[in-house]
């Protein structure tokens, strides 16, 4: 019979350890995002070596990513897609949004990655219905409620919702936090454990990652 164990620091980077690392590319696109200041908030080495796997595992060809950053995570995705796959990354900050806009042009995956420059919930309304296998949410945690809405108008029965930060930054048993992304957070993950459209789950990767599936 399986034993539970407590999810410490240690087992996290037990499990990082033991996922595929970044490849030249994605090293030195992390190390000029850090030159230009851009803040370290990407996804970790086990959601990277994640992600592609469970795209590819559901035949995904149409990806929505909420939160672009430097372009790590949507190169990442984009390599688990068919060659016909697309990704489409949402950015609001024009600073970040230039950046990737220039490391995915060099990346391989380039023509698999659309970027849309605007505030998430405009952008993502300008999609259509159920035109998305995967929704990915990893940007600004006060908005991930509205986000779902919107996740679960585009996606088809038997896509894949994936949320970030399902930990709060390590503060989400705190009940009683002042932090706006916390609070955010922990309303957003009892309402998916609630949703009865959606089965899922937290997988302990990084600082949380929702794995949730539309039910047909």
């Amino acid at each position: 019979m399986s034993t539970a164990r407590p999810i410490s620091s240690e087992l996290l980077q037990y499990v990082s350890s033991h996922a595929a690392t970044d490849d030249s590319f994605l090293t030195e696109l992390k190390q000029a995002a850090r030159q230009q200041g851009l803040p370290e908030i990407w996804i970790d080495a086990a959601g990277a070596a994640f992600l592609p796997v469970a795209l590819a595992a559901i035949g995904a060809r149409e990806v929505v990513e909420v939160g672009t950053l430097a372009g790590y995570s949507a190169i990442v995705m984009a390599r688990g897609l068919p060659p016909e796959g697309r990704v489409r990354t949402i950015e609001l900050s024009a600073e970040h949004a230039d950046f990737a806009e220039e490391w995915i042009a060099r990346s391989d995956v380039a023509d698999r990655v659309e970027l849309h420059r605007g505030r998430g919930l405009e952008v993502l309304r300008g999609f259509a219905d159920r035109s998305a296998d995967v929704v990915f949410l990893d940007a600004d945690k006060p908005s991930y409620e509205a986000y779902l809405d919107e996740a679960l108008r585009l996606l088809r029965p038997g896509g894949l919702m994936l949320a970030d930060n399902a930990f709060g930054f390590g503060e989400i048993l705190d009940e009683r936090s002042a932090d706006e992304s916390v609070r955010a957070l922990q309303s957003f993950n009892d309402r998916v454990a609630r949703d009865d459209r959606l089965e899922g789950l937290i997988l302990p990767l990084g600082d949380g990652l929702w794995f949730a599936r539309v039910l047909p």
